[in-house]
Formats: C-alpha cells, sequence, structure tokens
C-alpha cells in the first residue's frame, strides 16, 4: 500500500504508527505472540502524553490476567514501562 501525502502529514498517525512499532518490538522481545493477541491502545496521561498498548488473548472470554502492557512515549517512541499481568 502506498501512503499519500497527506496520510503521511496525519501527525497522531504517524505517531501511533511509530507507537505500535515499538511496542510490537518490545512485545516480541518477551515472546507475545503479536500476530495471536487482541491489541488495544489507549492514551493515557500518567507519564505525560504516553499510549498503553495491551496485548491479550483473543479468546478472553472466561480468562483472566496474562495480558502484557507496554506504556510508549508519544513523543519519540520510546518505551516508559512493561507489565506482566497475572
Amino acid at each position: 500500500m502506498v501512503l499519500t501525502a497527506d496520510v503521511l502529514q496525519d501527525e497522531l498517525a504517524v505517531s501511533l504508527a511509530c507507537v505500535i512499532a515499538s511496542a510490537n518490538a518490545r512485545a516480541r522481545e518477551n515472546r507475545v505472540d503479536v500476530h495471536e493477541s487482541l491489541i488495544t491502545i489507549t492514551q493515557t496521561t500518567d507519564n505525560g502524553a504516553s499510549w498503553r498498548v495491551n496485548y491479550g488473548p483473543k479468546g478472553y472470554i472466561d480468562r483472566r490476567g496474562g495480558d502484557f502492557v507496554v506504556d510508549v512515549d508519544a513523543q519519540d517512541g520510546h518505551v516508559i514501562r512493561v507489565r506482566h499481568g497475572q
């Protein structure tokens, strides 16, 4: 897919692309199967402007915990914090 100039001008879209790439790299380092995860992204202000990327099981019904959570800085895409659910 070729992205048009107007898409590349969308700062939020480009920022989110960097955030998910950074979070995915950290998830893979921790042996999370990204393609088999239900991924949710939430904007947070806990650590300044950041995004919380949550990797959970696709089959989440009747299942508790076990999620992998990565907080990523919205400005430069560095990982702020990683948490493993229980």
